[in-house]
């Protein structure tokens, strides 16, 4: 087990983030662990990248001085797995919200769906959803969205150096992408919909890899209390 001072001086801990909980109900869960733990009035924690509630995968959340590496972990190359579901499109571009409009998939064929992922590859200009966390004059673009407001989100660079259809089984597409930092894959399901002359969304995603860490050697919330801290298992709040 940790050392207080170990988890003070610095920790990289790699979590396989729950379903539904956002990245900062797994921060604040290893963090009050941490502090009961130790009785520690405060600890610096923080995550390096942001996974939306219905993506699971892995989080890397560094503690004590380690906190200060989070902007180079932010920046490395992640590796993906998920679902596009074809025919229908939601505003939120995955399952945040429901599908508003539908459409037809009977043209498209296998050869076209792997033939689709060549327009993804390389450095390309990617539209961020609206329904995301970035801000626009100093508010956040799902706020307008969900007052119903049009706000112009500009396009960005981003670059995809690997994207592959693992399975077809229409109306859904397994993939694997691997992509920069910045990458939105709901904005690439939704995209991918378009090139396919329907429509597109996220129907499930997992992060599996950031650089050279591994979702194959991360541990649940629940897992770092019972056997990191020898603690009861952390409640979703």
């Amino acid at each position: 087990m940790k050392t207080k001072e170990e988890f003070l001086e610095g920790q990289i801990l790699l979590i396989d983030k729950p379903l539904k909980w956002s990245s900062f109900q797994a921060v604040n869960a290893l963090k009050w662990g941490i502090r009961r733990k130790f009785d520690l009035k405060k600890i610096k924690i923080g995550h390096a990248g942001t996974l939306d509630p219905l993506a699971t995968g892995l989080l890397i959340i560094c503690t004590g001085k380690f906190t200060k590496k989070i902007p180079i972990l932010q920046g490395q190359v992640k590796e993906y797995i998920g679902t596009i579901t074809l025919g229908g499109t939601t505003p939120s571009y995955d399952l945040e919200t429901e599908i508003d409009e539908i459409f037809p998939i009977d043209h498209i064929t296998k050869e076209q769906i792997q033939a689709a992922t060549t327009a993804f590859i390389g450095k390309i200009q990617q539209v961020p959803p609206v329904f995301s966390a970035l801000k626009k004059d100093g508010k956040r673009l799902y706020e307008y969205a969900r007052e119903g407001k049009v706000v112009e989100v500009k396009s960005r660079e981003i670059e995809i150096s690997e994207f592959e259809i693992t399975n077809i089984n229409l109306p859904t597409l397994d993939f694997r992408v691997v992509c920069s930092k910045g990458t939105y894959i709901r904005s690439l399901a939704n995209d991918f919909g378009k090139v396919l002359k329907s429509g597109g969304h996220l129907s499930s995603l997992r992060r599996t890899k950031i650089g050279d860490f591994n979702v194959d050697n991360a541990v649940s919330p629940a897992d770092f209390h019972t056997n990191v801290l020898g603690m009861e298992k952390p409640k979703n709040n």
